[in-house]
């Protein structure tokens, strides 16, 4: 094959499909590719045929401008698929398999990768440990909002379904486990989430729906969720959980008449640095949601911060936002003994058990962030919408391999 149509990243605010390259198991040079990987030989990767890859909010922040991201940049870090091609030393994957691909792309062989710590392998990113595909700053691979992909390292990296047919069955789900239903299921795990917990839930984006989801699967008792948003709030209370609409003010006054006190057991930052204020009016604060976390949580209490915060960001608000230095109240933090956790989720860690629980029904993740299914043709009105606030999780269908759930709804 000579060609292979993907969604780049052009300017702030603009996305178009382009033809590019069909893959093949070697690192080329490219837009984000960083000097030291270029040439790079991937005799231990795979080819894609890529079934479903998902918009996230993590694009949606280079779309914006709000990273160093350059122009030409294929996007896509959510990628299921079928294997179609396999390198000489992949021993375990084969083609026809099909597979979910973690966002997280990771060696196996590094003191991190070995600790099950693959969000910040040391291998795969020259520039930092951990690397993702169609991401900036994280080594250059090749995005997988594409009609085929390289993932390399797959015998490590790969979650293989053993039926294909019931994988097929249930992609819609499935494709959630690359990145966003991980995400979540981390953040209320590093929150402590547990049975009979009372957990609240900053953003009611895609992340934060499927970390409400996952703090259901736990065992929480009540789940919050906070968001401006009243669509997405709406979405939440859908699937059973309760809502704080922060166009009204700070949460605390609003959890108190939920659960009968101002703070809860549990706490999640599924919002990030782009982050806004309290208020009908409300203005970027990009320290708002870290800061009101630390005031619902009670003592003692642990917050998961699976929002994405970022080293530059050349649309922050002032010079220290920037550079990614926020004004946090860490005294009430260290008042409260609270602990944090944050950076890339490790999808390994979760992802085959949360399959298992697609599998078995015991969880319906796409119902619960809305997947709307698209073309790849229609990626751009896809981001465009998400930007505006559509309470939906886009996802892309290259080969028409999710049609049979557009008639189904």
């Amino acid at each position: 094959m000579s060609g292979n149509k993907a969604v780049a990243y052009v300017e702030p605010g603009v996305v178009e499909i382009e033809t590019i390259d069909y893959p093949d198991l070697r690192l080329h040079d490219g837009p984000g590719v960083d000097p030291r990987n270029v040439g790079r030989d991937c005799r231990h990767g795979v080819i894609v045929k890529v079934l479903a890859s998902n918009i996230c909010g993590s694009d949606q922040h280079m779309v914006r401008g709000r990273t160093t991201a350059p122009a030409g940049l294929v996007l896509g870090h959510e990628i299921t698929g079928e294997v179609v091609e396999k390198g000489p030393d992949v021993e375990y994957i084969h083609e026809g398999d099909i597979v979910s691909v973690p966002f997280n792309i990771a060696c196996g062989r590094c003191r991190n990768c070995k600790e099950r710590k693959t969000g910040i392998c040391l291998n795969v990113n020259p520039v930092r440990p951990g690397s993702a595909y169609g991401y900036v700053d994280m080594g250059g691979w090749a995005g997988g909002q594409a009609e085929y992909v390289m993932v390399p390292y797959a015998d490590f990296n790969l979650l293989r379904f053993r039926d294909a047919d019931q994988a097929r069955e249930k992609l819609l789900d499935l494709t959630m486990l690359s990145d966003i239903f991980p995400t979540g299921f981390h953040g209320c795990v590093s929150a402590g989430v547990g049975v009979g917990s009372t957990v609240y839930i900053a953003g009611a984006g895609p992340v934060g729906l499927a970390a409400a989801a996952s703090a259901q699967l736990l065992g929480a008792a009540v789940v919050i969720v906070g968001d401006l948003n009243g669509e997405r709030l709406a979405q939440a209370r859908s699937f059973g959980c309760e809502t704080v609409d922060l166009t009204r003010g700070a949460p605390e006054d609003q959890i108190e008449d939920i659960i009968g006190e101002p703070e809860v057991d549990a706490a999640v930052d599924a919002v990030g640095f782009e982050a806004k204020g309290h208020g009908k009016d409300a203005h970027e604060a990009p320290a708002t949601v870290l800061n009101s976390l630390m005031s619902v949580a009670r003592a003692g209490a642990s917050l998961g911060i699976p929002g994405l915060y970022v080293t530059e960001d050349p649309g922050g608000i002032d010079s220290d936002a920037q550079s990614g230095s926020l004004k946090l109240r860490l005294g009430l933090g260290w008042a409260k003994s609270h602990s944090f956790t944050t950076g890339q989720c490790p999808v390994m860690k979760y992802h085959r058990e949360l399959a298992m629980a697609i599998l078995h029904d015991r969880v319906q993740i796409a119902k619960a962030v809305n997947a709307q299914i698209i073309s790849l043709d229609e990626a751009p009105r896809g981001y465009e919408e998400f930007d505006k606030g559509a309470s939906r999780k886009y996802v892309l269908d290259p080969h028409g391999a999710l049609q049979r759930f557009k008639k189904a709804a």
